[in-house]
């Protein structure tokens, strides 16, 4: 079979995986109450991933809440979001798609999501390049979920599918879906990267035939281990509850998961991130150089933790947007510009 045919008949597959799952559902973008309409462009839809209603639900369903953290918001809006119930992306489409497609965590500890400055600012930001991006409105594991610890990755795993479904709609290339994780988004992202095939829902619609796998995946200035003696207690206590067995501690630390089948990486951090100890990622990137599995780190002396695009302005750490779309033309993620 040509790579043509291969293509077509892929395209075919998602074609009646999508017309299988139904028509994209909208779940309302984010507001801050008090507050004026944000200032930049948001994003063009929303799709919410659970058709049947979101497994594990409590019996007191979490309430979602929109907290306004930005000084000034003529200028930048920072806004936290928590007590998601309807777990969604919101999709910033360029306006000549180049394939390319991108699945983003915002981090938060996994107590809230940093929707603006490490969700919407990275949407624009790669949008222009021509890249689809879905930024994810997952659900938080301490909020009465059942099976708390699997609850990120179920969504994780449903978004990357459910994009995978749709890549004709959005003209997007299905072998070439990336995703990209912020502090504790890092560590969501870096258990997709580890934990893709392992099954952690009950499949819902024809979607859920479909791999996980993101292609490349960025973990930025991620949490990893759950082990205390580096882990960021806050996301170990939020994702594990107060007293893991070790069993749990090891299942979801990615470094300890890493195969062979894990895709390739991009890890960035800052040295003096006193948030997240840089040990996290050194932890990540031995653990898929042992697996070897392609990698490449970078270090800054300066940043800090949760620079986002916003933190680095002016600093030597700017560049990691730059190094990380130069690192994913190399892997054919990203068309050659």
């Amino acid at each position: 079979m040509t790579e043509v045919d291969r293509r077509t008949a892929l395209f075919a597959t998602l074609g009646a995986a999508v017309a299988a799952s139904g028509a994209a559902a909208q779940t309302a973008l984010p507001a801050a109450p008090g507050n004026p309409p944000p200032t930049l462009s948001q994003p063009d839809e929303t799709i919410d991933l659970w058709p049947k209603g979101t497994p594990g639900m409590p019996a007191k369903p979490p309430v979602e809440v929109t907290t306004e953290r930005s000084k000034d918001t003529a200028k930048l809006n920072d806004r936290a979001i928590a007590g998601v119930s309807t777990p969604r992306m919101a999709v910033f489409r360029p306006a000549k798609p180049n394939g390319a497609s991108l699945l983003v965590f915002p981090g938060g500890g996994y107590v809230r999501m940093a929707i603006d400055k490490e969700g919407y600012e990275i949407g624009r930001l790669l949008a222009a390049r021509g890249v689809t991006v879905f930024v994810l409105f997952y659900r938080l594991p301490g909020e009465g979920w059942a099976n708390r610890a699997d609850v990120p990755l179920q969504d994780a795993q449903r978004a990357m599918r459910l994009i995978r479904s749709r890549a004709a709609k959005y003209r997007l290339d299905p072998e070439r879906i990336g995703a990209m994780g912020f502090s504790a988004g890092g560590h969501l992202c870096a258990d997709l990267v580890a934990r893709f095939a392992t099954k952690t829902y009950d499949p819902v619609d024809a979607a859920d035939t479909l791999s996980a796998r993101p292609m490349i995946a960025a973990p930025i200035y991620p949490v990893v281990t759950m082990d205390l003696s580096v882990a960021h207690a806050g996301s170990r206590q939020a994702l594990l509850g107060p007293d893991p067995s070790p069993a749990l501690i090891a299942a979801h630390s990615p470094d300890r998961n890493i195969t062979s089948a894990s895709p390739p990486c991009f890890l960035c951090a800052a040295e003096d991130d006193a948030t997240v100890p840089v040990e996290n990622s050194l932890l990540l990137h031995a653990a898929l150089r042992a697996a070897k599995v392609p990698v490449e780190l970078h270090l800054f002396g300066e940043g800090g933790h949760g620079f986002g695009l916003r933190g680095v302005v002016g600093k030597p750490a700017h560049v990691w947007p730059d190094l990380f779309l130069t690192w994913a033309e190399s892997r054919g993620w990203l068309p050659k510009s």
